[in-house]
């Protein structure tokens, strides 16, 4: 059975779309809003997406560089009425499989979305044929890294991920916590049922409970009619809690309850509802010093890390900036509609120098501004290639050292791995530790931080 993801805000074609395309022999949902359709796909997703261009809140267009941002290769289709034609063929160039004008044929229709669908099969049967050949598979296609730290990230994720344990994620700002929280729901077997990303941090404190739990019509001045909660919206799922820490105390309490029993009550209501979830939380701060300071419950945090996972920062894995990067431009590249840039060499010197606070996140941001040509004016303040001193050996040498120095520092002062991973014989490692002064320091945080300031 062939799966569609309908979204359209008129109720009336939405009902009548699904109806004929079920006739067809498609497997249709349908939904009111782009948002709703986020929650259902991953990298995973087996099926085709139609969306409206017009619809309040989020719109076609942003649904599609959405979804392109999780798997660019999920096929999506956007319906058009007659003044949108050159806005679709827009769409078009930016990636969309195809769009229909309205009025159109359910004949149409269905065979645009067969033909969509057998393209997603064929990607998803030869992600498949590489996983068992040894290639690169799903996971370290959206982790990718060689240093030791994503290894044994890559592999706790697929070693859990079928476990259907709770699941702490901890990791600084930036350093991909949602992409292994989506990465554990999809080696799951939930895989192919809701996906709930809530932000503790953005959930208004008034409605917070509402949003969580449901409430029944009457509950509140203003709920003139029953509503599922957030936690309910994904039975069956996953439900991502974006920064924990951030969920008022007072609020824990209740968590703790659903965490424990599994059952959940709408506000204004004495009936429990049973809940089937997987619950993941994040957190960048330690939860641990949380509790100590008495704003977060420790029998909370007992229950909810179940398994913790700890996404390394950039900074504990330098040595995977460089092929890192390069795979964002080639993302930034087809997310642009642009062709495959060759990036300059002292481009790829500078950002494996520099440092990143802001993780993989800013280093997205800074592949994205080289791809639109944005980061390549002189004496722009946050230019990639700024003007350097010194010969070009000596240049040189300072990028091996510090690729040398952060391969050290990301396998824990294992050399093995490290001359290994770079290619070379444990004599020259050896040789070139000894002609750059590299030394035990690099094991800790601060000892590389330094080593990035002589550079």
């Amino acid at each position: 059975m062939q799966r569609v993801l309908l979204a359209d805000d008129e109720e009336e074609l939405r009902r009548s779309t699904a109806q004929a395309l079920e006739l067809s022999g498609f497997q249709v949902q349908t939904l009111a809003s782009a948002e709703q359709v986020l929650e259902l796909i991953g990298y995973s997703f087996e099926g085709v997406i139609v969306s409206d261009i017009r619809m309040p809140g989020m719109d076609g267009m942003t649904l599609m560089q959405r979804v392109r941002e999780l798997d660019a290769e999920i096929p999506v289709i956007l319906v058009t009425g007659h003044g949108d034609v050159q806005l679709a063929v827009k769409a078009m160039r930016e990636g969309a499989y195809d769009f229909i004008e309205k009025p159109f044929t359910t004949s149409h229709l269905a065979g645009v979305l067969r033909r969509a669908q057998d393209r997603r099969n064929l990607v998803l049967e030869n992600r498949r044929l590489r996983a068992v050949a040894g290639k690169r598979d799903d996971i370290e296609t959206r982790l990718p890294g060689r240093t030791q730290v994503m290894v044994d990230l890559r592999y706790q994720i697929r070693a859990i991920g079928a476990a259907d344990a709770d699941t702490l994620i901890i990791g600084e700002t930036g350093v991909g916590k949602e992409v292994v929280a989506r990465a554990l729901h999809d080696v799951s077997a939930r895989a192919n049922r809701p996906f709930i990303a809530i932000n503790c941090a953005s959930l208004p404190e008034t409605l917070i409970e509402s949003e969580l739990f449901g409430h029944e019509a009457g509950a509140f001045p203003g709920a003139l009619r029953p509503r599922y909660g957030k936690f309910e919206h994904g039975r069956g799922g996953t439900i991502l809690l974006d920064e924990i820490g951030s969920m008022p105390i007072d609020l824990q309490a209740k968590f703790l309850r659903v965490l424990q029993e599994r059952v959940i009550t709408r506000l204004g209501s004495n009936e429990p509802v049973g809940l089937d979830v997987r619950f993941i939380a994040t957190s960048k701060v330690d939860l641990e010093a949380e509790v100590a300071a008495g704003r977060f419950r420790a029998d909370l945090l007992y229950r909810l890390n179940v398994v913790t996972l700890r996404v390394p920062s950039l900074a504990q894995r330098r040595a995977d900036i460089p092929l890192l990067f390069l795979q964002l431009v080639r993302e930034a590249a087809a997310r642009y509609g642009r062709e495959d840039m060759d990036v300059p060499q002292e481009v790829v010197m500078s950002v494996a120098q520099r440092d990143w606070p802001g993780n993989v996140r800013e280093l997205r941001n800074a592949a994205d501004r080289l791809v639109l040509g944005l980061d390549m004016r002189p004496g722009d303040g946050g230019a990639l290639v700024k003007p350097e001193s010194g010969r070009l050996a000596d240049r040189v040498a300072a990028f091996e050292r510090n690729i040398i120095a952060a391969a050290i520092s990301a396998n824990g002062g294992a050399l093995k791995p490290v001359y290994e991973q770079l290619g070379i014989s444990r004599k020259t490692l050896y040789e070139k530790m000894q002609k750059y002064g590299l030394d035990k320091k690099l094991l800790s945080p601060d000892g590389l931080a330094e080593l990035g300031e002589e550079i």
